[in-house]
């Protein structure tokens, strides 16, 4: 489970900084904090 939760996070992330380089502020952000709430390590919203 956290090896699945570990790829979600990833993805999120990745596409956050995506936004983010495309200019969208606001939501890179809002996906870089839900990547770091549903991942794994740190914070997590699933323990």
């Amino acid at each position: 489970m956290a090896f699945i939760l570990w790829i979600i996070a990833v993805a999120i992330a990745i596409y956050g900084i995506l936004r983010l380089v495309r200019g969208d502020i606001l939501i890179g952000i809002i996906l870089l904090i839900v990547a770091a709430a549903v991942g794994p390590g740190g914070y997590s919203i699933f323990k």
